[in-house]
């Protein structure tokens, strides 16, 4: 494990404290699970576009193609 000094503005190391406390978790546990979260988006950013410049209109419009052409059975239901 590493150890990281940050400077953080006191505004939000008072909101971060507050959000700890709150959560009945350190700072440390609070900081580390924000910046996993910011990583998680990110990297599935990144793999969502890498699925979308694999994919075609084409191959869409086949999948497409085998879904019936019906009316969903929640409609008969209202």
């Amino acid at each position: 494990m590493s150890a990281l000094s940050v400077r953080l503005p006191d505004s939000v190391h008072e909101t971060v404290k507050a959000l700890a406390e709150k959560d009945n978790i350190s700072i440390n546990q609070f900081i580390s699970s924000a910046v996993i979260e910011k990583i998680t988006a990110l990297e599935t950013e990144k793999y969502l576009s890498m699925r979308a410049a694999r994919g075609s209109r084409e191959k869409l419009g086949e999948v497409l193609d085998l879904v019936p052409d019906t009316e969903p059975d929640m409609i008969d239901k209202l």
